[in-house]
């Protein structure tokens, strides 16, 4: 009797742990090895397939990774949208395997009739980035897809079949082959696993994270950088430069941290996902910014014999914060891949800063040679009346 409670227990401890959901294969927690986000995803109903996509409106463009799990070496896949009908027939395809060589094939295919082979050819919409990866029985397909005729509700299907002599053949017409077909709304951001909501916060909260350090980091630090070289020229401007500029970096400082540290629970939230340049230029960001707050608390008077030193120190590490910064903050265009027009509203920006500190700083010089000019006429001027009144 033990050991069959024993049997009995073990049995009932083994059925539980496999239907679980937390042993349960999603695409919520699937991190790619290439770093690439996507806003949602769906765990296809049959073939082990999964669906991650991202749809940007205002291009009409859908990016998409499909994963095809439990692959053989002999076998291809597919992934398929049909802008016609929910059959086969009309449905423009994706198909990828791995050749004889080793090399992976991918391709797109449309599909005219039920007797039609995967034959390579053009699809009825624009498809870019095209590539297929195989790795532990698992092909990843992505892609771009341009959806500009096409409704966001869309006939999707997918495929699987053996593979002879680097030629797809027919697919099964019986079992899972059958059932491989659905909808898919990209407005919708739709995922089979619990998990939508994690999604869409996540990607508000890469959006403030961009916000942040793009202000921070990428504007304010160069502003008030500025503000210290050239505005202090002015004799008028006395201390008052120095106000806004202490004002100007310590602002971009709380903003800078704010964004740091909502870049490290984005990283807490996402195992698997590291984009190490970005995340070690953050982590510098934030050690030599602090120094330079603490650097202020220290700041030694004008005539102090350290204090040259400490302009040195000062100096380099500021200037250091804004190269650091602004490279960073392309780093972070790269991850988040926006609109182009952030990218060029930001660079705009950029250029503009640019170019006011190089007219800045030729006024600048002219101010200052006009001064030792002035300051040296002055000297001669008292010199010669000095010599004169010894005579």
């Amino acid at each position: 009797m033990g050991y069959g409670l024993r049997g009995i227990i073990l049995s009932l401890t083994i059925v539980t742990t496999l239907f679980s959901p937390s042993f349960a294969k999603t695409c919520a927690t699937y991190a790619f090895a290439s770093n690439k986000v996507f806003s949602a995803c769906n765990d296809l109903p049959v073939l082990n397939s999964f669906l991650h996509y991202t749809y940007n409106p205002s291009s009409k463009t859908l990016k998409i990774a499909y994963r095809h799990t439990n692959v053989g070496l002999s076998r291809w896949i597919s992934w398929a949208i049909n802008p016609t009908s929910e059959g086969m027939v009309g449905s423009q395809a994706i198909v990828a395997f791995q050749q004889d060589d080793g090399k992976m094939k991918v391709y797109t295919s449309s599909i005219r009739s039920y007797t039609t082979r995967l034959q390579e050819g053009d699809l009825s919409f624009p498809v870019s980035d095209l590539s297929a990866t195989y790795t532990k029985n698992e092909i990843i397909i992505f892609a771009t897809l341009g959806l500009h005729n096409l409704s966001t509700n869309l006939n999707q299907l997918w495929q699987d079949g053996q593979v002879s002599r680097n030629s797809p053949m027919a697919h099964d017409t019986s079992g899972n082959n059958t059932k491989s077909m659905g909808t898919l709304n990209v407005l919708g951001h739709s995922r089979s696993a619990s998990g939508i909501a994690g999604s869409g916060s996540k990607t508000k909260k890469r959006n403030i994270h961009g916000v942040l350090n793009a202000i921070s980091w990428g504007i304010m630090m160069p502003l008030g950088a500025i503000m210290a070289r050239y505005i202090r020229v002015f004799g008028s401007a006395d201390p008052a430069w120095f106000y806004l500029h202490v004002t100007c970096q310590t602002s971009a400082y709380i903003i800078g941290v704010a964004g740091w540290a909502t870049g490290l629970q984005l990283g807490s939230q996402s195992p698997g996902i590291q984009f190490t340049t970005h995340r070690i230029i953050g982590v510098i960001l934030f050690f030599v910014a602090t120094l330079q707050v603490i650097a202020l608390l220290v700041r030694p008077k004008k005539d102090h014999k350290y204090r040259i030193f400490w302009n040195i120190y000062h100096h380099s590490l500021g200037y250091g914060v804004i190269v650091l910064g602004i490279i960073n903050i392309f780093k972070g265009f790269d991850i988040l891949n926006p609109d182009m027009k952030w990218k060029r509203f930001y660079t705009g920006i950029i250029v503009i800063l640019a170019a006011v500190a190089l007219v800045l700083e030729v006024y600048t010089w002219f101010v200052v040679v006009k001064r030792k000019q002035a300051a040296k006429t002055e000297k001669m001027s008292n010199g010669r009346n000095g010599h004169h009144g010894y005579i």
